[in-house]
Parts: structure tokens; C-alpha cells; sequence
């Protein structure tokens, strides 16, 4: 299990006390200190590393959003705060959650074993790990398993992701970093607008990928080295 350190900034002592209570119960985090100010907690993270910042949005010297933005070196980031008008700004900051006070164990706990598993998905300290992906959409992190990836599809700033059985996931980012995210072995572009899961690919015809589910992709003339490829499946 790893050891992720973190850190708690808030101006409401009764909020930090909360926040201790609950870490302590989670043997993966390590509490390394709490501030009521947002001035000393930013000048703790400029000097020392951290893994994880639990961080107020509303206090009165700094906002936590602009500690956020100040920082060069960014942790994983949970928000907390009583308004919930700032979720959206939150979310474009990439923080893993946004907890919204008074804040329950249960919730507290999502938020938490939602950061270990992203952790792991980022050092690969679980096996586990890689056959997940972690993208932002609709202000959260969202985990989507490979297997339930049936193609993916380019739309200008952002990719939709088709999953099997499940609505679509919509996320900014290109083909070209999602793609740099997938084990090569497993997923290949095979048109400028599409990324395509091999093992998905019911039959090939024309130039026309037809998937388990009936939806059929063209194969361009830059990608059609694929079709070789899915011969050898």
C-alpha cells in the first residue's frame, strides 16, 4: 500500500479537526500537518514535497483556487468548500475532488480511495492499475476499465469515449494523449478521428471496421496498415 502525504489547509479549525479525524482513518495517507491560512500552507508546499493537498476554496487572505493556480509544483488536489458555485473553476484546476461541507465519512472516503487509485494509476504500483483509465469529465475523475473501451472518437478539443453497455465519456484531450495513455497492444488509431479497441473489431470490409456492436468506422489510407495487423489477432 502506498504512503501518500498530505497536507490540510482551512480557516475553520473545526473543518481541519474533521479532516484529521477522518485521515486517520486511512493507513494510506500520512497527515504531515494542518493550517488555518492559505499563506504559510503555500509556503509549506513551495519547500517541502506533498503528495495530496485538502484545501478550503473560501478564506479570507487567499482563495484556495488561486494557492492552486500559484503553485508550480501541483499535488493531487480535493477541494473543500460549503459553496457549490465554485465546483466548476475547481474541476478546471484538475483536482481529483470537490467535497462540499458539511462533509460526510462516506463522501470523505469516496474522495480518498478515489486519490489512492489514481495515485497507484500513476506510479504503477498496482498490477490492477494499468487496465484502468483516468480521465476528467463533468468536474470529477472519472476511472473507465479498458475493457469496457469500444472506440474512441475526436471531437475538434475534446474525445468521446464509447463504452460498451455505458454512455459515452466526454473529456478535453486529443487522440494523440489519449493514445500515449492505452497499451499499444491493445488499442490503435485507425482513421484521424478514431481510436479503435482491436479485440472489438468484429470484421473488416472495405476499409470499414464493423465492432461488436454494429458501428462501423472507416479505416483512412495513413492507418491502413491496421487491417494487417488485426489479421494477425
Amino acid at each position: 500500500m502506498p504512503v501518500i502525504r498530505c497536507i490540510a489547509i482551512d480557516d475553520e479549525p473545526p473543518a481541519l479537526e474533521l479532516i484529521r479525524e477522518y485521515v486517520s482513518g486511512f493507513p494510506a495517507l500520512q497527515l504531515v500537518q494542518t493550517f488555518d491560512d492559505a499563506i504559510s500552507g503555500g509556503e509549506f508546499l513551495r519547500k517541502n514535497p506533498i503528495d495530496l493537498l485538502f484545501v478550503d476554496i473560501n478564506m479570507p487572505d487567499i482563495t484556495g483556487l488561486d494557492l492552486v493556480k500559484s503553485l508550480q509544483e501541483k499535488p493531487m488536489i480535493i477541494f473543500t468548500t460549503a459553496h457549490r458555485k465554485f465546483a466548476v473553476e475547481g474541476f478546471e484546476l484538475d483536482a481529483i475532488d470537490y467535497l462540499l461541507k458539511p462533509i460526510s465519512f462516506e463522501r470523505f472516503s469516496k474522495a480518498v480511495n478515489k486519490t489512492i487509485e489514481y495515485y497507484e494509476y500513476k506510479h504503477h504500483t498496482k498490477k490492477e492499475t494499468a487496465d484502468n483509465l483516468f480521465v476528467y469529465s463533468e468536474y470529477r475523475m472519472v476511472k473507465i476499465g479498458l475493457r469496457e473501451i469500444e472506440y474512441i472518437e475526436s471531437l475538434e478539443d475534446y474525445i468521446k469515449i464509447h463504452l460498451t453497455g455505458a454512455k459515452p465519456i466526454l473529456t478535453l484531450m486529443t487522440l494523440k494523449g489519449v493514445l500515449e495513455k492505452l497499451p499499444a497492444d491493445k488499442f490503435k488509431r485507425i482513421h484521424r478521428s478514431y481510436i479503435v479497441a482491436i479485440d472489438k473489431v468484429n470484421s473488416i470490409l472495405n476499409r470499414k471496421a464493423k465492432l461488436q456492436s454494429n458501428v462501423e468506422l472507416p479505416i483512412s489510407d495513413s492507418y491502413a496498415g491496421f487491417i494487417n495487423e488485426w489479421k494477425k489477432k
